[in-house]
């Protein structure tokens, strides 16, 4: 799973990381501007949101993105604590808010509130599709009742195609996504561990699920009648 926390306290952003990094993949950005740039990119199961940032405020961040039609779950967690901000932050499209100081166990439970209330995965951080259950918090896949060996690229590109089934997505996102903006590969990455996904999941008969959107990206989608 992948977290985007936008927070310009260094110390608290630091602790974030340390609290949060065994059950997500975290980017961080420490102002507006860069926080609003990376939210658009729609590539995050969740956003760990500040109100106080230099630049674009978290309101307004919130704001341009919704506007944009992304709709990944917001935490807004902020010194701010007024009725008034409360209100304006769920109003305006954030999912909850959380007001600092906070208590670790209840961040690590709103954070996950939110993926189930998404859709995105079950109780136990399980995410299904079809005979596949994969463990978001070991990396585990499952198929069919056997466990299948993934590299965490493979397991983070299956993750993430069966998150957006059904939705096209570019090679763009796929490499955003999986590899990172500072990735030193190419975005022909992408086409080369799509083929070895598919063959990991031919056994299984699940390769042909992963249909390729020429000149664009990649679906997953499947067959009819199922």
């Amino acid at each position: 799973m992948k977290l985007l926390i936008v927070e310009d306290h260094q110390p608290l952003l630091q602790s974030l990381k340390e609290i949060l990094k065994p059950e997500y993949d975290i980017v961080a950005a420490s102002d507006g501007e860069e926080g609003f740039y990376l939210a658009s990119q729609n590539i995050y199961d969740a956003i760990n949101l500040d109100v106080m940032l230099p630049g674009m405020n978290g309101f307004e961040i919130l704001t341009a993105i919704r506007n944009a039609g992304i709709e990944t779950p917001i935490l807004f967690l902020t010194a701010r604590d007024s009725l008034e901000d409360r209100v304006r932050g769920l109003n305006s499209g954030g999912d909850d808010y959380l007001v600092k100081p906070f208590q670790t166990p209840e961040l690590i439970a709103r954070l996950r509130a939110l993926l189930r209330r998404s859709g995105s995965f079950t109780t136990d951080l399980t995410l299904k599709y079809k005979g596949i259950e994969l463990s978001a918090k070991d990396k585990e896949a499952v198929i069919k009742g056997t466990p299948v060996k993934l590299t965490i690229k493979q397991f983070d590109l299956l993750e993430y195609l069966i998150q957006n089934q059904g939705c096209i997505l570019t090679r763009e996102q796929i490499y955003d996504r999986v590899w990172g903006f500072d990735s030193d590969t190419t975005i022909a990455i992408v086409e080369v561990f799509m083929h070895h996904l598919r063959k990991k999941l031919e056994p299984f008969g699940y390769h042909s699920d992963i249909r390729t959107v020429r000149g664009v990206g990649y679906i997953l989608k499947k067959k009819q009648g199922e």
